[in-house]
């Protein structure tokens, strides 16, 4: 995916990202949206079309009545709104819009915005820069002053709750060892439910929801008591650190009191950077959608993880344009290797100057064992693979290092009754297996096709089931040393 830009500035004077059609169809809510939004990304539809060197978009659709739909879109937030009745975000109108600006840079001339565009976007300039004047003030000022005596009474009793909770849960781990793992095959799902439900009871979600995923355990495949065991295990070590926290450094108390499920809010000082937009993707958690957005810093050299959520049939309002690069501030929350932050103040996107820098499959595990360290209930870490080679194992598919891989194929061609897979991980131990999840994907393909046989630069996460591609770059140019510069960016997920 390449951004391109033509051009334009905003109002901090750098340059204004115009999206590819690519990016644009990756903000879609839904695959009814993006097949819609195709549908009125032609000119046909649209009159009145014009953008200006801030950034904004604007255009009249025609509907089935009598009036134009009136949308605008601003490219730096993005932000958007259209007079149409649609409760999806952004619509298919703001979609199309996008789409015929990405497709024909033609059929938007620079131009001053319409009365209605200029109301539009006043307002909500005023608002930013309103809210950036309360957060410098104090922010909270205008709602009273906060009862922090009745606030720590709260977290007493919540604190109190989950302890009684997870000395409940140590009492229930030790009757299930105690009895032998093989009987929980026989008790079903109605067993963990019970258990679940008690550590709702406890105020303490994070429990819960690691004594509802053991439930799955036992009807998991062969060799399901080990994976029980392991879990059992880690839950155990959550219960106990959670009863001996104040003996804990801060950061990991801190990712305790996460990983049990109280709330936690976004602290320390904000850190500006151009934050480059690495991917985007939703996931189903009960009845709420949780949008994940990886960023990585520019000059800080950061990965962070922005986490939005959407009701039950609807979108996370948060998108961002995968392969473009905000001007913003983030800040971070705590607990030790937490990624998570909150996006703050936006200054402007730009376009896109290449992937991070990466590491080689060889180094990426020791990436996530120290990770580990932080945060011993970690699942995956997010890690940017240089210059690795999709090949097919035994099992499904793998990332090798490049001259690993090229050492595959000559010892394949040289050795015919050999498995294909032998060389690259049995050997030299320089791939790194591709997560069962990721299999079933159309993205593992577009990786394939993009590598063509050759090196590329991926990033994704990299946990104790294997690497987990979200994005790539294509090869672009060669370097000195046999690397590769990588060029545009290509979502997978």
């Amino acid at each position: 995916m390449q951004l391109s830009h033509g051009g334009e500035t905003s109002p901090t004077g750098a340059p204004v990202a115009r999206w590819s059609v690519e990016q644009v169809l990756a903000l879609a809510p839904d695959a009814a949206s993006r097949k819609a939004g195709t549908r009125l990304g032609a000119a046909g539809p649209w009159s009145g079309t014009g953008c200006d060197a801030t950034g904004a978009v604007w255009g009249l659709c025609k509907g089935s009545g009598s009036t134009p739909y009136r949308t605008v879109v601003d490219t730096t937030g993005p932000a958007y709104a259209c007079s149409c009745p649609s409760r999806k975000f952004p619509c298919k109108h703001a979609l199309g819009l996008l789409l015929l600006r990405a497709s024909d840079d033609a059929a938007f001339r620079p131009a001053e915005p319409a009365d209605w565009v200029a109301t539009w976007l006043a307002g909500r300039r005023a608002r930013a820069a309103q809210k950036g004047g309360s957060s410098a003030a104090g922010g909270d000022g205008a709602r009273g002053p906060v009862d922090t005596d009745a606030a720590r009474k709260r977290a007493e009793r919540r604190a109190e709750r989950v302890t009684g909770g997870a000395q409940e849960l140590e009492q229930r781990l030790g009757d299930l060892l105690r009895g032998g793992l093989a009987a929980t095959d026989r008790s079903g799902y109605g067993l963990w439910e019970e258990t679940a439900a008690r550590m709702v009871d406890a105020q303490a979600p994070g429990l819960a929801a690691r004594v509802r995923e053991l439930g799955a355990i036992t009807g998991s495949g062969a060799g399901w008591p080990v994976r029980l065991l392991e879990e059992c295990a880690l839950l155990h070590l959550l219960d106990t650190a959670w009863l001996g926290r104040d003996r804990l450094p801060d950061p990991l108390a801190a990712t305790v009191r996460t990983r049990v499920g109280l709330p936690m809010s976004a602290a320390g000082p904000p850190v500006r950077d151009h934050w480059l937009v690495l991917a985007q993707y939703d996931t189903p958690d009960g009845k709420i959608v949780t949008r994940r957005i990886w960023l990585y810093g520019r000059g800080s050299g950061r990965t962070a993880l922005l986490l939005s959520f959407g009701a039950a049939g609807r979108s996370p309002d948060r998108a961002l344009p995968v392969g473009a690069t905000i001007d913003a501030e983030l800040t971070p929350y705590p607990g030790g290797g937490q990624l998570r932050a909150e996006l703050g103040e936006q200054f402007g996107t730009t376009a896109s100057a290449g992937p991070p820098p990466g590491l080689a499959a060889t180094a990426a595990p020791a990436v996530y064992g120290n990770a580990l360290r932080e945060d011993p209930w970690l699942e995956a870490w997010p890690v940017t693979l240089r210059d690795v080679i999709p090949v097919p194992s035994k099992d499904g598919w793998q990332l090798a290092d490049a001259h690993a891989g090229a050492q595959a194929g000559a010892e394949a061609d040289s050795t015919a009754d050999e498995p294909a897979d032998g060389p690259a991980d049995a050997r030299t131990g320089s791939a790194l297996p591709i997560t069962p999840a990721a299999l079933s994907r159309p993205g593992l393909w577009k990786l394939v096709a993009l590598s063509g046989g050759g090196p590329v630069t991926v990033f994704g996460e990299l946990g104790h089931r294997g690497f987990d591609p979200f994005a790539a770059w294509d090869p672009g140019e060669r370097e000195e040393g046999g690397g590769t510069t990588g060029g545009s960016l290509v979502q997978l997920v």
